[in-house]
């Protein structure tokens, strides 16, 4: 089992759900934060959203995104193999942010 402390940018180009970070079926992952910004004085509403594998999409976080960076998260969020954490925007290009993350691979393991 290996541990490593990765990082991953998006741009929620489209209002669809964007996958912005996807666990592979041989790891888990605990994301420790995922942050958004927009810099233009409009509110954009932001939704995080949880899937877990097999299941369907589920709202785990909401912000107004207006000129600053904010938190998606309140606290480490826990995922299993096959889990995907998606973004989606109320208007399309402006949106950025990263993922912050440990990924613990587990294909190496016996048994």
């Amino acid at each position: 089992m290996t541990i490593q402390y990765k990082s991953a940018t998006f741009n929620l180009t489209n209002t669809n759900a964007t996958t912005v970070l996807s666990v592979s079926t041989s790891a888990i992952a605990i994301v420790r934060s995922v942050q958004a910004v927009h810099d233009t004085a409009s509110n954009v509403n932001a939704h995080l959203i949880l899937k877990k594998a097999g299941a369907s999409d589920v709202k785990i976080g909401y912000k107004q995104v207006n000129l600053n960076t904010e938190s998606m998260l309140t606290g480490p969020l826990n995922l299993e193999a096959g889990d995907v954490i998606k973004m989606q925007a109320g208007t399309a290009n402006e949106i950025t942010g990263s993922v912050s993350y440990a990924l613990i691979d587990r294909s190496q393991e016996n048994g």
